[in-house]
């Protein structure tokens, strides 16, 4: 099977610009595709910009609104997939808006779509409501994929039930702060190397309100390493998921055989 290489866009766009961040999505997505990449991730909140406050109401659009519609379009346009982050008007319940995540594949057809279920810090508790489903996939290329979004891979539990639900390449578009550069720099491979998959991780940079974006957008592998990193700035960084070295690596790694779920119980309760 050959190997999916995968481009991650580190940038922060336009904040609040829609129409200039679908023109940066598509720019990256030709210069990805020139590079021989089947797949592109944009960070968390990437089409609207993260500190948007009570615009986010004004900006969140339904899963399948023209924002949605452009990017199946940019997909198709250039052949490969491309993933992203947005705010998602929920139509079935009024003023209910999601942190959400989008995955369409290299012919526009939508793929996956994920509503982030850890959000971190007040904005988002004030303005977002969790998703439910701790687990979503698709098939690309002969792999699966799975969706997240920033803070839920800092969650050991939230991995490890992507692994045992056959996750070969996880996909977390991220909008991560100053000070927690250790989550790309070892959290992020940590997860990987512990549960066997790539990880993309594809994250925002420099100052946007209130907050400072650190960048470090990573693409983990299951040994532990990260194949790619990008620095603080601006950047479009591109690396190989390669299935055959993640089946060598399966095969070498006896984590996921050797766990003993009986004793786990106690790690789904409320500590008291």
């Amino acid at each position: 099977m050959p190997a999916l290489r995968t481009a991650l866009l580190q940038s922060s766009g336009e904040l609040g610009d829609v129409a200039a961040n679908l023109k940066v999505l598509d720019e990256a997505a030709a210069r990805a595709a020139a590079a021989g990449a089947g797949l592109l991730l944009a960070p968390e909140l990437f089409l609207t910009g993260y500190a948007i406050g009570a615009d986010i109401a004004r900006l969140a659009e339904p899963a399948d609104g023209p924002s949605a519609r452009a990017v199946a379009a940019i997909a198709a346009r250039h052949g490969l997939a491309v993933g992203y982050g947005y705010p998602e008007r929920d139509t079935g319940v009024h003023g209910v808006i999601y942190n959400a995540a989008q995955l369409f594949g290299p012919d526009g057809a939508a793929l996956a779509h994920y509503r982030k279920t850890h959000l971190f810090g007040d904005f988002e508790l004030k303005w977002f409501t969790p998703g439910d489903t701790a687990v979503v996939q698709a098939e690309l290329g002969g792999l699966t994929l799975g969706l997240m979004i920033c803070y839920d891979v800092e969650f050991p539990e939230n991995v490890r039930a992507q692994a045992l639900a056959g996750t070969d390449l996880l996909l977390v578009p991220t909008a991560l702060m100053h000070p927690a550069e250790i989550v790309p720099e070892a959290v992020v491979p940590v997860r990987a190397f512990e549960n066997q998959m790539y990880i993309a991780y594809a994250n925002r940079t420099g100052p946007e309100g209130d907050f400072e974006f650190v960048g470090l957008s990573t693409l983990a592998a299951p040994d532990g390493t990260a194949r790619v990193r990008a620095g603080r700035g601006e950047d479009l960084v591109v690396g190989d998921v390669d299935p055959d070295f993640l089946a060598a690596s399966r095969a070498e790694n006896p984590y996921l055989r050797d766990r003993r779920p009986g004793l786990y119980g106690p790690l789904v309760h409320d500590r008291a």
